[in-house]
């Protein structure tokens, strides 16, 4: 399909789905189920677990930050402590990618999963490589990083180019080592990650449906001011949402970004990222008490009801038009693979 058909029907497509999407999450909200795709609910008494898209797996509705427990101001016995932590305090979604830290952040969870633990958690990590060749070499250094015969859920990360897509999917390129490893039993599911601009997410998801591909899960910011500029929430959110593919909120708080425009606390924008209907809010935890703070936002979650939404978003309003506290989005700050292009292959 041509590209220019293609945006035709992707703009009807959203509108439709934006008005179904609204519907189905005022539905949500009043039943206490903002995932529409699956119902919360909390197995350990504590965590709620929502469905990952079509999947079927069950999530907890806050996810460990891979980043985070791979940083130099973090020792490795507390990161695997604060692993451990979350996996006993039934949260089961761990985040990574093969580039965080230099590979440490693989490393770390690693350790940190050996002695049983790793039944306790869904896995997920995320590759750079846009070539075949790139692609298996990370998905392997991974498995044996996390030391794990298998992961959950493998995503192409940093999505940010326009071309990302069309190399990922060309002959010789990422996707035909990913699929040769799910194929191998190294990985179970397959999604994207990005930051950057809605229109790239868009066009990676026609790209793999011209492919003949549908993908289990999407990554994206979804939080209390990417609403005002450039959306995710908007354009992206109700495309998936009609799709039922898996949604993964992260950029909760931009990095720190947000608290520090003194406009909202952590647990104002976790819970308005787990009110919408992702699988997961993704959260870095460089610290114990940061872990605490994200499973006391996972245990006190109650859906924000619309008025309380739109009181949030109306003091994020003015600061977020710009995009200026969304770095991701506006800089190369964020972008890992723009400052090391060599990861891509």
């Amino acid at each position: 399909m041509e590209r220019r058909n293609f945006l035709k029907l992707v703009a009807a497509g959203v509108a439709i789905a934006s008005t179904k999407f609204s519907n189905r999450l005022r539905s949500a909200m009043a039943a206490d189920n903002p995932n529409p795709s699956g119902a919360s609910d909390k197995p350990n008494g504590s965590i709620p677990y929502r469905t990952l898209g079509h999947t079927g797996e069950k999530v907890s509705i806050v996810g460990i930050g891979g980043h985070h427990i791979g940083r130099a101001i973090v020792s490795e016995t507390e990161s695997i402590q604060i692993i451990r932590t979350a996996l006993d305090s039934g949260v089961n979604f761990l985040d990574n990618c093969w580039d965080y830290n230099n590979g440490q952040s693989e490393i770390r969870m690693g350790k940190a999963l050996r002695d049983g633990y790793r039944e306790k958690a869904f896995v997920m990590t995320k590759i750079d490589g846009r070539t075949k060749e790139s692609a298996a070499k990370q998905i392997d250094e991974s498995l044996r990083r996390l030391q794990t015969d298998r992961i959950d859920l493998v995503q192409f990360h940093e999505v940010i180019r326009m071309n990302d897509p069309d190399r990922i999917f060309a002959p010789g390129g990422g996707m035909e080592a990913a699929l040769d490893a799910k194929k191998a039993g190294k990985l179970r599911y397959l999604g994207f990650t990005g930051h950057k601009s809605p229109q790239i997410h868009l066009h990676m998801l026609e790209t793999a449906s011209k492919n003949g591909f549908t993908f289990d899960t999407v990554q994206m910011p979804l939080n209390v001011m990417d609403a005002h500029f450039d959306s995710f929430e908007k354009l992206v959110l109700p495309v998936l949402v009609e799709k039922n593919i898996g949604v993964l909120a992260m950029k909760t708080m931009g990095d720190g970004n947000f608290l520090r425009s003194g406009v909202v606390t952590p647990i104002e924008c976790l819970h308005y990222s787990m009110s919408l209907p992702s699988s997961v809010a993704i959260t870095g935890c460089d610290s114990m008490r940061i872990l605490d703070q994200a499973l006391n936002a996972a245990r006190s979650f109650q859906p924000m009801s619309e008025s309380a939404r739109a009181d949030l978003l109306a003091k994020t309003a003015k600061i977020a038009g710009s995009g200026s506290f969304e770095l991701y989005k506006t800089t190369q700050t964020f972008d890992g693979t723009s400052a090391n292009p060599q990861w891509l292959g």
